[in-house]
Protein backbone atom coordinates (compact mmCIF):
# COMPACT_ATOMS: atom_id res chain seq x y z
CA UNK A 1 0.00 0.00 0.00
CA UNK A 2 1.55 3.51 -1.00
CA UNK A 3 1.25 6.08 1.73
CA UNK A 4 -1.35 8.81 1.16
CA UNK A 5 -1.55 12.26 0.03
CA UNK A 6 -1.90 14.65 2.67
CA UNK A 7 -5.63 15.82 2.90
CA UNK A 8 -7.19 13.27 0.30
CA UNK A 9 -9.69 10.55 2.02
CA UNK A 10 -8.81 7.29 1.45
CA UNK A 11 -11.44 3.91 0.69
CA UNK A 12 -10.21 0.74 0.84
CA UNK A 13 -12.73 -2.05 -0.58
CA UNK A 14 -12.34 -5.40 0.57
CA UNK A 15 -13.06 -7.94 -2.27
CA UNK A 16 -13.23 -11.77 -1.24
CA UNK A 17 -12.92 -12.69 -4.62
CA UNK A 18 -10.96 -10.77 -8.48
CA UNK A 19 -14.50 -9.22 -9.36
CA UNK A 20 -16.35 -9.17 -6.58
CA UNK A 21 -15.79 -5.50 -5.60
CA UNK A 22 -15.99 -4.75 -9.28
CA UNK A 23 -19.49 -6.12 -9.87
CA UNK A 24 -20.74 -5.47 -6.89
CA UNK A 25 -19.74 -1.70 -5.58
CA UNK A 26 -18.16 -0.84 -8.41
CA UNK A 27 -19.89 2.33 -9.08
CA UNK A 28 -19.35 3.74 -5.92
CA UNK A 29 -15.38 3.16 -6.43
CA UNK A 30 -15.75 4.99 -9.48
CA UNK A 31 -17.69 7.63 -7.57
CA UNK A 32 -15.62 8.09 -5.10
CA UNK A 33 -12.56 8.36 -7.33
CA UNK A 34 -13.96 11.08 -9.53
CA UNK A 35 -14.62 13.25 -6.22
CA UNK A 36 -10.94 13.02 -5.82
CA UNK A 37 -10.76 10.07 -3.33
CA UNK A 38 -7.24 8.00 -3.14
CA UNK A 39 -9.15 4.73 -3.89
CA UNK A 40 -8.14 1.09 -3.85
CA UNK A 41 -9.14 -2.69 -3.70
CA UNK A 42 -7.38 -5.28 -1.66
CA UNK A 43 -8.67 -9.10 -3.16
CA UNK A 44 -8.39 -11.66 0.02
CA UNK A 45 -8.25 -15.38 -2.53
CA UNK A 46 -5.90 -14.85 -5.24
CA UNK A 47 -3.21 -17.50 -4.94
CA UNK A 48 -2.31 -19.29 -7.09
CA UNK A 49 -2.33 -22.72 -6.52
CA UNK A 50 0.38 -26.00 -8.02
CA UNK A 51 -1.79 -29.44 -8.82
CA UNK A 52 -5.17 -28.23 -7.69
CA UNK A 53 -7.45 -31.02 -6.57
CA UNK A 54 -9.79 -32.04 -8.85
CA UNK A 55 -12.83 -29.96 -7.87
CA UNK A 56 -10.06 -26.89 -8.03
CA UNK A 57 -9.22 -27.47 -11.31
CA UNK A 58 -12.57 -27.96 -12.51
CA UNK A 59 -13.74 -24.14 -12.15
CA UNK A 60 -11.50 -23.55 -14.49
CA UNK A 61 -12.30 -26.46 -17.19
CA UNK A 62 -16.03 -25.21 -16.69
CA UNK A 63 -14.75 -21.44 -18.40
CA UNK A 64 -13.07 -23.32 -21.28
CA UNK A 65 -9.70 -22.78 -20.19
CA UNK A 66 -6.96 -26.19 -20.43
CA UNK A 67 -5.53 -27.78 -17.09
CA UNK A 68 -2.11 -26.15 -17.79
CA UNK A 69 -3.18 -22.42 -17.48
CA UNK A 70 -2.67 -20.74 -14.06
CA UNK A 71 -6.28 -19.37 -13.77
CA UNK A 72 -5.33 -17.48 -10.82
CA UNK A 73 -2.72 -15.37 -12.97
CA UNK A 74 -5.19 -14.96 -15.55
CA UNK A 75 -7.75 -13.47 -12.97
CA UNK A 76 -5.28 -11.36 -11.29
CA UNK A 77 -4.15 -9.76 -14.85
CA UNK A 78 -7.96 -9.24 -15.38
CA UNK A 79 -8.33 -7.27 -12.21
CA UNK A 80 -5.39 -5.06 -12.66
CA UNK A 81 -6.86 -4.47 -16.02
CA UNK A 82 -10.13 -3.57 -14.08
CA UNK A 83 -9.39 -1.45 -11.74
CA UNK A 84 -7.36 0.86 -14.49
CA UNK A 85 -10.55 0.91 -16.38
CA UNK A 86 -12.52 2.05 -13.34
CA UNK A 87 -9.98 5.16 -12.56
CA UNK A 88 -8.76 3.68 -8.99
CA UNK A 89 -5.02 2.78 -7.63
CA UNK A 90 -3.56 -0.49 -8.77
CA UNK A 91 -4.60 -3.57 -6.71
CA UNK A 92 -3.91 -5.46 -4.02
CA UNK A 93 -3.47 -9.10 -4.44
CA UNK A 94 -3.37 -11.08 -1.27
CA UNK A 95 -1.82 -14.83 -1.21
CA UNK A 96 -4.84 -16.90 -0.08
CA UNK A 97 -5.83 -19.78 -1.48
CA UNK A 98 -9.73 -19.90 -2.66
CA UNK A 99 -11.70 -22.20 -0.88
CA UNK A 100 -11.91 -25.15 -3.45
CA UNK A 101 -8.37 -25.33 -2.88
CA UNK A 102 -8.90 -25.44 1.19
CA UNK A 103 -10.71 -28.37 1.30
CA UNK A 104 -14.34 -27.26 -0.18
CA UNK A 105 -14.80 -30.08 -2.93
CA UNK A 106 -17.91 -29.03 -4.17
CA UNK A 107 -20.22 -26.50 -5.24
CA UNK A 108 -22.24 -27.17 -2.10
CA UNK A 109 -19.98 -27.02 0.30
CA UNK A 110 -18.85 -23.53 -1.50
CA UNK A 111 -22.77 -22.14 -0.07
CA UNK A 112 -21.69 -23.45 3.75
CA UNK A 113 -20.71 -22.08 6.92
CA UNK A 114 -16.70 -21.74 7.24
CA UNK A 115 -15.42 -25.24 8.41
CA UNK A 116 -14.39 -25.68 11.89
CA UNK A 117 -10.85 -26.73 10.22
CA UNK A 118 -10.45 -23.96 7.92
CA UNK A 119 -8.12 -21.47 9.49
CA UNK A 120 -7.85 -18.62 6.69
CA UNK A 121 -9.84 -16.09 9.18
CA UNK A 122 -7.27 -15.41 11.25
CA UNK A 123 -4.66 -15.36 8.40
CA UNK A 124 -6.83 -12.80 6.37
CA UNK A 125 -6.93 -10.55 9.82
CA UNK A 126 -3.56 -10.22 9.64
CA UNK A 127 -3.12 -9.26 6.35
CA UNK A 128 -5.57 -6.87 5.63
CA UNK A 129 -5.15 -5.10 9.12
CA UNK A 130 -2.49 -3.09 7.81
CA UNK A 131 -4.09 -2.29 4.44
CA UNK A 132 -7.23 -0.85 6.29
CA UNK A 133 -5.21 1.32 9.35
CA UNK A 134 -5.54 4.04 7.45
CA UNK A 135 -8.12 4.21 5.53
CA UNK A 136 -11.58 6.63 6.07
CA UNK A 137 -13.90 4.31 4.65
CA UNK A 138 -13.87 0.58 3.99
CA UNK A 139 -16.37 -1.29 1.86
CA UNK A 140 -16.81 -5.06 2.08
CA UNK A 141 -19.64 -7.54 1.41
CA UNK A 142 -22.70 -8.23 3.16
CA UNK A 143 -22.15 -12.03 1.99
CA UNK A 144 -25.60 -11.93 0.01
CA UNK A 145 -25.77 -15.88 -1.48
CA UNK A 146 -23.80 -17.17 1.69
CA UNK A 147 -20.35 -17.81 -0.25
CA UNK A 148 -17.91 -19.02 2.34
CA UNK A 149 -15.03 -16.96 1.37
CA UNK A 150 -17.63 -13.92 1.32
CA UNK A 151 -18.80 -14.88 4.95
CA UNK A 152 -14.81 -15.84 5.95
CA UNK A 153 -13.86 -11.75 4.46
CA UNK A 154 -17.52 -10.41 6.21
CA UNK A 155 -15.90 -11.91 9.68
CA UNK A 156 -12.47 -9.98 9.05
CA UNK A 157 -13.66 -7.26 7.87
CA UNK A 158 -16.05 -6.66 11.37
CA UNK A 159 -13.28 -7.38 13.04
CA UNK A 160 -11.10 -4.98 12.70
CA UNK A 161 -12.95 -2.02 11.23
CA UNK A 162 -15.25 0.08 13.48
CA UNK A 163 -18.47 -0.18 12.20
CA UNK A 164 -19.15 3.32 12.12
CA UNK A 165 -16.61 3.78 8.92
CA UNK A 166 -17.51 0.22 7.34
CA UNK A 167 -19.74 0.12 4.14
CA UNK A 168 -21.55 -2.76 3.15
CA UNK A 169 -22.33 -3.60 -0.57
CA UNK A 170 -24.78 -6.21 -1.63
CA UNK A 171 -23.04 -9.20 -3.36
CA UNK A 172 -23.10 -9.06 -7.37
CA UNK A 173 -24.19 -11.55 -9.27
CA UNK A 174 -25.99 -12.70 -5.89
CA UNK A 175 -28.88 -10.08 -6.10
CA UNK A 176 -29.02 -10.65 -9.86
CA UNK A 177 -30.83 -13.59 -9.28
CA UNK A 178 -32.62 -12.77 -6.05
CA UNK A 179 -33.05 -8.88 -6.23
CA UNK A 180 -34.69 -9.04 -2.93
CA UNK A 181 -32.21 -11.03 -1.05
CA UNK A 182 -30.79 -9.77 2.41
CA UNK A 183 -27.63 -10.58 4.16
CA UNK A 184 -26.59 -11.51 7.70
CA UNK A 185 -25.78 -9.05 10.48
CA UNK A 186 -21.99 -9.04 10.56
CA UNK A 187 -20.59 -9.33 14.13
CA UNK A 188 -19.66 -6.03 15.49
CA UNK A 189 -21.87 -3.98 13.10
CA UNK A 190 -23.42 -0.96 15.35
CA UNK A 191 -27.10 -0.24 15.63
CA UNK A 192 -27.34 2.88 13.47
CA UNK A 193 -26.19 1.22 10.02
CA UNK A 194 -28.55 2.58 7.85
CA UNK A 195 -28.62 2.00 3.91
CA UNK A 196 -27.94 4.20 1.45
CA UNK A 197 -27.78 4.70 -2.13
CA UNK A 198 -25.52 6.03 -4.38
CA UNK A 199 -26.29 7.39 -7.50
CA UNK A 200 -24.19 5.83 -10.01
CA UNK A 201 -25.73 6.98 -13.44
CA UNK A 202 -22.68 9.49 -14.18
CA UNK A 203 -20.44 6.21 -13.78
CA UNK A 204 -21.99 3.30 -14.78
CA UNK A 205 -20.56 3.19 -18.28
CA UNK A 206 -17.28 2.71 -16.73
CA UNK A 207 -18.65 0.19 -13.94
CA UNK A 208 -19.24 -1.72 -17.43
CA UNK A 209 -16.24 -1.36 -19.40
CA UNK A 210 -13.95 -2.80 -15.80
CA UNK A 211 -16.56 -5.94 -15.45
CA UNK A 212 -16.06 -6.76 -19.02
CA UNK A 213 -12.09 -6.80 -18.28
CA UNK A 214 -12.90 -10.20 -16.14
CA UNK A 215 -13.55 -11.96 -19.53
CA UNK A 216 -13.12 -15.34 -17.89
CA UNK A 217 -16.17 -15.02 -15.82
CA UNK A 218 -18.61 -13.32 -17.79
CA UNK A 219 -19.86 -16.05 -19.41
CA UNK A 220 -20.39 -18.04 -15.91
CA UNK A 221 -22.18 -15.06 -14.57
CA UNK A 222 -23.66 -13.32 -16.96
CA UNK A 223 -23.98 -15.41 -20.25
CA UNK A 224 -20.99 -13.08 -22.13
CA UNK A 225 -19.47 -10.23 -22.51
CA UNK A 226 -22.81 -8.78 -24.52
CA UNK A 227 -25.06 -9.52 -21.59
CA UNK A 228 -22.74 -7.94 -18.57
CA UNK A 229 -23.80 -4.32 -19.48
CA UNK A 230 -27.32 -4.98 -19.21
CA UNK A 231 -27.73 -6.82 -16.58
CA UNK A 232 -25.31 -4.50 -14.24
CA UNK A 233 -27.18 -1.89 -15.70
CA UNK A 234 -30.41 -3.88 -14.62
CA UNK A 235 -29.08 -4.48 -11.01
CA UNK A 236 -28.97 -0.56 -10.24
CA UNK A 237 -32.42 0.54 -12.07
CA UNK A 238 -33.91 -2.33 -9.38
CA UNK A 239 -31.84 -1.45 -6.53
CA UNK A 240 -32.80 3.02 -7.36
CA UNK A 241 -36.30 1.30 -6.96
CA UNK A 242 -36.14 -1.28 -4.00
CA UNK A 243 -34.29 1.61 -2.05
CA UNK A 244 -36.74 4.50 -3.46
CA UNK A 245 -34.03 6.60 -4.38
CA UNK A 246 -34.72 9.19 -7.02
CA UNK A 247 -32.10 8.50 -9.26
CA UNK A 248 -31.92 5.90 -12.26
CA UNK A 249 -29.38 4.00 -11.55
CA UNK A 250 -27.98 3.34 -7.72
CA UNK A 251 -25.73 0.54 -5.18
CA UNK A 252 -27.28 1.02 -2.18
CA UNK A 253 -25.07 -0.43 0.70
CA UNK A 254 -25.38 -0.89 4.65
CA UNK A 255 -23.38 2.17 6.07
CA UNK A 256 -22.70 3.48 9.48
CA UNK A 257 -23.05 6.56 11.16
CA UNK A 258 -19.31 8.17 10.18
CA UNK A 259 -19.45 6.22 6.38
CA UNK A 260 -22.74 7.84 5.80
CA UNK A 261 -21.48 11.30 6.78
CA UNK A 262 -18.46 10.88 4.44
CA UNK A 263 -20.88 9.56 1.22
CA UNK A 264 -23.14 12.55 1.67
CA UNK A 265 -22.06 13.95 -1.49
CA UNK A 266 -22.69 11.25 -3.55
CA UNK A 267 -26.49 10.70 -2.21
CA UNK A 268 -29.09 11.68 -4.26
CA UNK A 269 -31.69 14.25 -2.65
CA UNK A 270 -34.68 13.59 -1.33
CA UNK A 271 -37.73 15.14 -1.54
CA UNK A 272 -38.09 18.57 0.58
CA UNK A 273 -34.70 18.32 2.44
CA UNK A 274 -31.84 19.81 1.76
CA UNK A 275 -28.84 17.63 1.75
CA UNK A 276 -27.60 19.15 5.53
CA UNK A 277 -31.22 17.97 7.01
CA UNK A 278 -30.17 14.21 7.04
Amino acid sequence: MTARTPGTRTAVAVSPHLDDAVFSAGGVLAALARAGWSVRVVTCFTASVDDPCPFALSTQLDKGLPAETDYMALRRAEDTAAQRMLGVLPPVHLPLPEAPHRGYGSAPELFTSPRADDTVGAELESLIRPCLAAADLVLAPQGIGGHVDHLITVRAVAAIVPPSRTCWWRDVPYVVRAPYAEGGSPPGRSADTAEVTVDIGTVLTRKIAAAACYTSQLGFQFGGVERVGGALSAVARTEARRTGTRCGHGEALRAGSRARLLLDTLLPERPGKSRHAR
